[in-house]
This record gives structure tokens, C-alpha cells and sequence, in this order.
């Protein structure tokens, strides 16, 4: 406590919410919260912004890896404080990364622009230009504190090997080189047949959708066979648009098989992407600095609002009432106590062994709801993956990688121009959902060999030369990092805590399950009312920094 004894006092001390960690989730909530005329604080252990949803710099993410991937020791404190009317239990933390590999290939080069990178910790991410994410930045007014780019194109892996442009609009679809004219026609149908599908279904009392309702409560991959789509296409549709992760061949084995419903509404939002901002080119884009600007950017609207943020402040304990349990405060690192009403945590927070009065409250909090866990890949490169572009998706469907390969991997990379790295170099990113260290790392490494020159895997090099798209020469790996996420749940109640970054591209479930957060500890007021801004503004330039701690 006494790296922390000199840090003043926080004034006031009672607040109607308090925030741990300055994940996205959190910081969502906690520009919401300011904005419903909640008094709001928000606290974070840590030196940065973001959590763990942050941009680091690579001794910075490294660090970050290597501290959150060693279990920590709990140790369980009840203490009852004389003279005061409640008790304090301590709180601890768990480690939610594993299984952390990083190389360097490069020391020098990587020594000299390491404090250049800001690499995210949650990648590969991107925004879709239609999604709930766009719409809430604009909403809110944050628009106003970050600025995005275009990603330039998209690719798809066939079973040879070979990457494909991705066709994300009719005039797409006619440039295309590498489509014959009959899958031209036969793509051009499909679209069409879902725009007159979606037209219908937003004419209010039609009865004249264009898919029936038992097609549309069937297996996406079934509906795109009755129409005699050819393989090629379907695996477009249903891996590098429609975004399924699993096998949507082996229907049996298949963890989560898309229903027509959700790949048409899936399709639907990919199309509307396209050409909504004028400065985007294709359907998806990428905030410039780095995805830990989201977080910074809700921040700086929850200070406009009146929440007071402070970092390099842990949070050591709970306070809860002597005579009900129930929840009252946290302690701080300094000593300080602070009282809020309803208090939520980052994810890696947990209580053991709970008294029996505190149960109800902290329920969830030791046992949570884990989906399973995504295999995520860094690799720093000195050239592009491909010589006419820079940011661009490659999507690898299931099997075109090896024969056991049952989920997609995405891959995205990203050059200078983003300002995440110094101009010549680039960042890659890989994720895939996977059941454990051993599956997530084998596909991780097949997606690298396939793409990349590792100096220390000749024989892995030669292996993967025949998967090496157009002849090109492949980069060399400078630097890689590779670890094991567990994915969680968020629970809600007067103690509530959000989720981890998921194994999706964009953000739609993680801000619905913020959505679900915020109203159910408000559920009287309004999440976000509407302000006034363009929606050419999305990429203002605006060079405010964070909020002051």
C-alpha cells in the first residue's frame, strides 16, 4: 500500500456506479451512465486505457502477456473494521490468457521501433461501416474523439491454396476477373433474391417475403445448396461474408450452424456497408491508431459528462454491509474507501469463497459463463502479403489449411498508413475459436506457414510452398506472439462484470451484451440520448488526448 500511500484522496467518495477496468464494455457503460446524469468513477490498475481491449506497444503487450498468463495466488481476507458498519473481503484475480509464445526473429530491428507499435491485444478486429458499433459511435457523439480507414479488400482461401477477392457489391462482381461468367450470374441471382427478400420483409404487414419461413429456419448451407450455388461461391457466402466459424458441411458435428435467417441478416449488413461513407471503399474499416482508440474515445465522452477516471489505482477488496451482506464499496490500493450503488467488473475480478450473505450478490463471479477460447496470432513483417494492397481480410474456410481443420481463421493485416506501425512495416493478426491450446495453436501455425517465411521452419516453409498465393514471395516474420483467450460471459446484478473480447470480427454481441448491462441496472433511463452529428463526420480529425487521471 505504500507505492500507493501518496496518491490524494478521491473527493467525493460516494457515487451511484463505479467502474473497474477501462475495457470497451466499461467504458461504454460508463459514458452512458454519465450521460443519464449518473455520478460515475472510473478506476483502472493499469497505466493505459483499453484493458483488454487496449493498443500496446510490443514491450508493453509483451508484459502485458507474460503478467496475465501466470495464475495468481488467492488468498481469502475477511476483515471486520472497528468502529465502522461494514466488512472487507478481499478481491483477487485470475488469469484468463495461457499457453503465451513470443519470437523474435529480428532483435535489432524490432528493438529499435518497438515503442512505434500499437499493436491490439483483442485482433484481428475490424468495423463494419452498418453496424450497431457505427451507429452507437454516432449516436453518442464519440465520432468526434476517433478517426477511421478504409480496410482496402478482402480474400478468401480455396481449397488449393489460392486467395480470392471477396465481391462486396454488383459493381464488384462484374470486375472480377478471376469469377467465370456463370458464377457472375449465379452470385448476381443470389444477391438479388436476398434484396427482394429484405425489401419485402421492411414492408410493413407484407406477407410477400421471397424466402419461405422454413427456409429460413434452415441450415444456411442447406438453402444455398437448394439453390445449386456451386462450392466456390458457397464458401464466399458463407465463410468470408456471412462470417460462420464452423464447419457448415458436417452439420452433425457442427458446434453453431447458421440458420438462413441469420446468414441473410448477415449478408444484409455486409451490403449496406459498402458505400456508406465516402471514405470507405469496401464494407469494413479500422480506426486509425489502433482498436484501444474505442475505448479512450467513450472515456473522453463519459469526462465530458462529469466521470472522474483514474489510473494506476488497484482495487483490493469489497465492502459489504455488517447487517445485510450486501454490497457497499471497494477499497482502493491507497487505503481509501469509496460507496457507490451499483459497482461493475473487469473480467478477470473474481471473490472466493464468498460469505453465504454475499452469495445472491456475487453469483457468477467465481463460476463464469465460459464459451470455450480463441487461439489468437501477432506477426510483425517488413513487406506486404500482397504487392498491390495493404489492408486487407483473409478469411481461411474450414479444411483449406488441413484436413482437421473444422473452424474458419481470419487474418487481417495492417500497415503504416493506420498508424499502428512504422511506414514499411506491418501487423498481422489471427484468431480462430478453438477447444483447446493444442487445436488453436496448430491452426495458427498452419495460417502462418501458409502465408509467411518463418526463418526458424524451413521444413514448415517447404510444406506450405504450394499454398502460397500467385507465386508471390512471402514476408519474412520478424516478430510473432501467439496465446490462448478464454472467452466469458458478462453477469449483471448489483456487483456485475463484462465480458472478454470475443472470437467475432466486429463488435455486435459485445455491445449487445453492454446494452443488456446498462439496462438492467437502469432500466428507467435512455442509453445514449440522441445528439445531434453528420454522418460524414465519422472520420473527424479531432486531436484530443485520453482524460487526465
Amino acid at each position: 500500500m505504500d507505492e500507493f500511500s501518496s496518491y490524494p484522496p478521491i473527493d467525493p467518495n460516494t457515487f451511484d456506479l463505479i467502474l473497474i477496468g477501462t475495457g470497451l464494455p466499461e467504458s461504454i457503460i460508463a459514458a452512458a451512465a454519465s450521460s443519464a446524469g449518473k455520478n460515475v468513477i472510473h478506476l483502472d490498475p493499469n497505466p493505459y486505457y483499453g484493458s483488454h481491449f487496449t493498443s500496446l506497444s510490443i514491450s508493453d503487450l509483451t508484459s502485458f502477456l507474460n503478467s496475465h498468463s501466470t495464475p495468481p495466488k488467492h488468498q481469502l481476507s475477511t476483515t471486520t473494521t472497528d468502529g465502522l458498519d461494514y466488512t472487507v473481503l478481499d478481491l483477487t484475480t485470475r488469469s484468463l490468457y495461457s499457453d503465451v509464445e513470443i519470437s523474435s526473429f529480428a532483435p535489432e530491428t524490432i528493438a529499435q521501433h518497438s515503442r512505434s507499435f500499437n499493436i491490439d491485444l483483442g485482433g484481428p478486429r475490424v468495423l463494419f461501416c452498418a453496424d450497431k458499433a457505427i451507429d452507437l459511435i454516432l449516436k453518442s457523439g464519440t465520432n468526434q474523439y476517433v478517426e477511421f480507414k478504409s480496410i482496402d479488400s478482402s480474400f478468401v482461401c480455396d481449397d488449393n491454396g489460392k486467395l480470392w477477392s471477396v465481391p462486396d457489391s454488383r459493381a464488384a462482381i462484374f470486375k472480377d476477373k478471376t469469377l467465370s461468367l456463370t458464377e457472375k450470374n449465379q452470385l448476381m441471382r443470389f444477391f438479388k433474391l436476398v434484396q427482394q427478400h429484405l425489401e419485402a420483409s421492411e414492408e410493413e404487414g407484407s406477407q410477400n417475403s421471397r424466402i419461405s419461413t422454413k427456409d429460413l429456419e434452415s441450415p444456411f448451407v442447406e438453402f444455398l445448396m437448394k439453390l445449386r450455388l456451386p462450392p466456390k461461391i458457397k464458401s464466399v457466402i458463407l465463410y468470408a461474408i456471412a462470417m460462420a466459424d464452423y464447419d457448415q458441411n458436417d452439420l452433425e458435428l457442427c458446434k453453431d450452424v447458421l440458420k438462413t435467417r441469420h446468414g441473410i441478416e448477415r449478408l444484409a449488413l455486409y451490403h449496406k456497408s459498402v458505400g456508406r461513407f465516402m471514405n470507405a471503399s469496401g464494407a469494413l474499416i479500422y480506426p486509425i491508431y489502433g482498436h484501444g482508440e474505442l475505448s479512450q474515445a467513450f472515456c473522453r465522452r463519459a469526462a465530458v459528462k462529469g466521470c472522474i477516471h483514474v489510473l494506476r489505482m488497484p482495487v483490493i477488496a469489497l465492502l459489504r454491509d455488517k447487517e445485510s451482506g450486501q454490497y457497499k464499496g471497494v477499497r482502493l490500493a491507497s487505503g481509501q474507501d469509496l460507496f457507490s450503488n451499483q459497482l461493475v467488473l473487469d473480467p478477470t475480478f473474481t471473490v472466493p469463497y464468498p460469505p453465504e450473505s454475499l452469495k445472491g450478490a456475487l453469483e457468477g463471479l467465481n463460476l463464469r459463463d465460459v464459451k470455450g477460447n480463441v487461439a489468437r496470432g501477432i506477426c510483425l513483417t517488413a513487406s506486404s502479403l500482397k504487392a498491390d494492397a495493404v489492408n486487407f481480410l483473409i478469411t481461411y474456410p474450414p479444411r483449406t489449411l488441413y484436413p482437421e481443420q473444422s473452424m474458419s481463421i481470419r487474418a487481417l493485416q495492417i500497415g503504416g498508413s493506420l498508424a499502428v506501425c512504422p511506414s514499411g512495416m506491418f501487423i498481422l493478426y489471427f484468431s480462430a475459436l478453438c477447444d483447446d491450446a493444442k487445436q488453436g495453436k496448430n491452426i495458427l501455425r498452419s495460417a502462418m506457414n501458409a502465408l509467411l517465411k518463418i526463418p526458424v521452419s524451413e521444413v514448415a516453409e517447404r510444406s506450405s510452398e504450394d499454398q502460397n498465393q500467385d507465386a508471390e514471395v512471402k514476408p519474412t516474420l520478424l516478430w510473432s506472439a501467439m496465446y490462448i483467450q478464454e472467452l466469458t460471459t458478462g453477469h449483471f446484478d448489483h456487483i456485475s462484470s463484462t465480458p472478454m473480447p470475443d472470437g467475432n470480427l466486429d463488435y455486435n454481441d459485445l455491445l449487445d451484451a453492454t446494452v443488456k448491462l446498462f439496462e438492467k441496472m437502469y432500466p428507467c433511463e435512455e442509453f445514449f440520448p440522441e445528439v445531434v452529428s453528420s454522418p460524414d463526420s465519422i472520420d473527424d480529425e479531432d486531436d484530443l488526448g485520453p482524460p487526465e487521471n
